[in-house]
């Protein structure tokens, strides 16, 4: 008799679930030991998974957002710079996939990706608020074939074309291009994600920027003619590298102060630099969430708006088109009875929202 292969044994009995958040540290550990690229932040949109057999972790997931400039994949699902314009979100990048050492074992990794593959647009739609459409990863040549995801059914694209993302932006030469692997979580992925209607891809939330270095320092300059309302007395960070902060992380997609202090733990030196951060015993230093909170509740938001439409006005100009999208508010009725609405203005090349209207409409 053929003696039993513990591997396929197992294989009925994998599950994949989201880590739960005292699990996090344990996670971290363990991709920071195991993954040659080491552990991620959490930032944004990022769901970390793992795959447990009984009671032992068999594999990790990291999945986040999608790469913001990859041409295979832009061509492949049609995209320009335009239709691209706000729905990177529906694609989410497989960022990190760790099987743990002791589960280096046939098929494993695909049937983990197969159940992750089952139940990730629930978690996405239920926890963001947005489907998703898309799953994308990317694998280095010169240590992996990539077999993996070709038996789990993700199709090659083909290659990046190798540079890197720095501190400053993009590696000045190609270095190594990386195998390009997606999978379509519906049937008419390519036709939604290139569907000219935001409403029905319930794309309804603000849009996203990457910010380069010289946008980094303007942002803490719009907000110096703010009176700073806290005492002197134990005041660390300057209002103004506050507020720029603050205003950077929202310009890219946080939403809430813990969002927008993970986006600020995760910033670089040469970031933090730029955002004119503090700097103690040769390292710059960022605000916690409760100095942020405690600056955001308050500074009035009249003036926070002037100042954020003063950096909008100077970023405008680099626009050649722009796009107005209007909203009816959900629930937003006054003691009248009259519905808020709001129209905004956005820039096509910088994605910015340069300005915003607010009314009420009796029905």
């Amino acid at each position: 008799m053929e003696p039993i292969n513990p591997a396929c044994e197992a294989l009925p009995e994998l599950r994949v679930r989201p880590v739960e958040r005292s699990e996090e540290d344990r996670y971290q550990a363990q991709m920071a030991r195991h993954h040659y690229l080491g552990a991620l932040p959490k930032i944004g949109e990022t769901i970390w998974y793992v795959a447990t057999w009984r009671d032992q972790w068999v594999a990790q997931m990291n999945l986040s957002a999608a790469a913001l400039k990859c041409g295979v994949r832009d061509r492949w699902i049609g995209w320009d710079f335009r239709s691209q314009y706000g729905r990177l979100k529906l694609i989410a990048n497989n960022s990190r996939f760790l099987i743990l050492p002791d589960w280096h074992r046939p098929n494993v990794g695909s049937r983990v990706l197969s159940l992750l593959e089952r139940r990730i647009a629930a978690d996405w739609q239920a926890r963001f608020g947005h489907p998703l459409l898309l799953l994308e990863t990317f694998v280095d040549p010169r240590r992996f074939h990539g077999g993996v995801y070709r038996a789990a059914n993700w199709m090659e694209l083909g290659l990046t074309q190798g540079y890197r993302r720095t501190q400053a932006g993009y590696s000045a030469t190609a270095e190594a291009p990386k195998r390009v692997f997606v999978r379509p979580l519906r049937k008419d992925s390519r036709t939604r994600l290139t569907h000219p209607d935001h409403a029905r891809l319930q794309l309804t939330g603000a849009p996203k920027i990457m910010l380069d270095a010289e946008q980094m320092r303007s942002l803490p300059l719009c907000f110096t003619t703010i009176a700073d309302p806290r005492r002197a007395q134990g005041r660390r960070h300057r209002l103004p590298v506050v507020l720029g902060i603050a205003a950077g992380a929202i310009l890219c997609g946080m939403r809430g102060y813990k969002a927008i202090s993970d986006w600020a733990d995760a910033l670089g030196q040469k970031a933090r630099e730029r955002f004119g951060c503090r700097r103690e015993k040769g390292v710059y230093l960022v605000p916690s969430e409760f100095v942020i909170r405690d600056c955001l509740v308050r500074i009035e938001a009249g003036a926070l708006d002037q100042a954020l439409a003063n950096w909008n006005r100077a970023w405008g100009a680099r626009d050649t088109a722009l796009a107005m999208d209007g909203k009816t508010m959900k629930n937003a009725i006054d003691a009248v009875g009259a519905q808020t609405h709001i129209m905004s203005l956005v820039g096509h090349d910088s994605a910015i929202c340069h300005a915003q209207k607010k009314w009420a409409v009796c029905p």
